[in-house]
């Protein structure tokens, strides 16, 4: 959520965003929210000049009764002035609801580094790993050798639970754990807290992380319940500080959630419909960050290189996008994305998202920092990375470490965690 101070002082940094951003729709709620601003200051004040009335109005009664002087009269107008406060607080509350649903619809003010564009095509290439591997045999997609190693049973989990499910076998249950072992041990030694979060979290705080709209395109809602199924883990650990002020001294605070992950792909009707790239159920460690606003531009770049790392240590080659204004969703000020390179299509397909959300999580969580009693909390900035998403990591790995067989080379890196196994599908 924006700052109701820029409304009051620079609404053109809000109006300049929108354009940039191509939602000229809510260009006209900009001045509403600086006319409700005002109607709420006036109302505030004159809510506060009454209880300061009030008080005055308390000592008189407070100095008659010493005097042992009738004080009824006196009763009476506090009363009457007790009754205009209520009115008065409920009109400031009532106000302020209306601003904080209208400041909930706006974006987060983006980076100057932010490139224009369009859609997804048009993000900008900024970094390229590694070396794209030559075949000397007919390559395969991920599906065919899952598929032809029976390491996974797709058509059953369709005829379970629908399209873009699946029952991992075998090998590749050992391969999404070693996945997960192995990002979770570079995170502890780089001085991450290890979180395994609630796998449902109630709608209040959900509404403090995400984007309003993907409560219908993203989330599961548990019927009868107000919970909703986590679609990261970094939605259970934003709001697992809200409404506390943290020590400033134990900045940054970083967690490495480790969890599964649960989304309807409301809008990818028709994209990669068969294998496990995009599915609705995954595991995934995520690397979550609460920072002081100084920090955080240093701690995005920083999160990029530890997810850059798990891929370089994974040895897939790799490219580093910067996300366009098109392609940015509403939370986040800058978005770098990692996609992986994927041989049977040809081309590099997102595994990394990587985000500096400043102060738009916590302004609506109310989770702020101070260095002492003694001074104003601020609001700390927010930021969150992929460290692995393992089914979309998994496709990678089968199809970088194909080999002409039809077996699958196990990167050296996660032998130790695949029990010494080096081939999956070796007879």
């Amino acid at each position: 959520m924006l700052d109701i101070k820029l409304f009051r002082e620079n609404p053109d940094v809000v109006r300049k965003d929108l354009k940039k951003r191509g939602i000229k729709e809510l260009l006209p709620l900009v001045d509403e929210i600086i006319t409700q601003d005002k109607i709420w200051r006036t109302l505030s004040k004159e809510a506060d000049d009454a209880k300061a009335g009030r008080n005055r109005l308390s000592e008189e009664v407070a100095k008659l009764k010493k005097e042992k002087k009738d004080a009824n009269i006196i009763i009476e107008k506090m009363k009457k002035l007790s009754e205009k406060i209520r009115e008065l607080d409920a009109e400031v509350a009532k106000e302020e609801e209306l601003i904080s649903k209208d400041l909930m619809k706006f974006p987060n003010i983006l980076h100057e580094s932010v490139p224009a564009g369009k859609d997804d095509t048009e993000n900008v290439e900024i970094k390229k790993w590694g070396i794209i591997p030559k075949f000397d045999f007919p390559l395969k997609s991920h599906v065919d050798i899952i598929e032809k190693l029976g390491i996974a049973d797709l058509e059953r989990a369709a005829n379970v639970a629908g399209a873009r499910f699946y029952y991992l076998k075998n090998e590749l249950v050992l391969l999404d754990y070693a996945l997960i072992r192995f990002a979770l041990d570079k995170l502890i030694k780089k001085g991450f807290i290890l979180i395994e979060p609630p796998y449902m979290i109630q709608r209040k705080p959900y509404e403090g992380v995400t984007d309003m709209a993907d409560f219908e395109k993203v989330m599961y809602k548990i019927e009868g319940e107000d919970l909703y199924l986590i679609a990261t883990s970094e939605h259970a650990i934003a709001p697992m500080h809200m409404n506390e002020i943290l020590d400033a001294k134990d900045l940054p605070l970083r967690y490495a959630g480790v969890s599964p992950c649960f989304r309807k792909e409301a809008g990818s009707h028709g994209k990669d419909t068969k294998g496990i790239f995009r599915v609705h159920q995954f595991n995934k460690v995520e690397m979550f960050v609460f920072s002081e606003p100084k920090d955080s531009w240093r701690i995005h770049e920083e999160l990029l290189k530890i997810a850059e790392e798990v891929f370089q240590d994974l040895k897939i080659p790799y490219h580093v996008v910067n996300i366009c204004v098109g392609d940015m969703g509403v939370v986040a000020a800058k978005k770098y994305d990692i996609e992986a390179w994927m041989p049977s299509q040809g081309t590099y397909r997102e595994v990394v998202s990587c985000s500096n959300c400043t102060d738009y999580q916590s302004r609506r969580l109310g989770i702020r920092s101070r260095k002492s009693t003694s001074e104003k909390p601020e609001l700390v900035h927010t930021l969150n990375s992929t460290a692995i998403a393992t089914a979309r990591a998994m496709v990678a790995i089968i199809e970088n470490y194909q080999q002409k067989d039809g077996t699958i080379k196990v990167p050296d890196v996660l032998v130790p965690y695949m029990n010494g196994l080096k081939v999956i599908g070796k007879k």
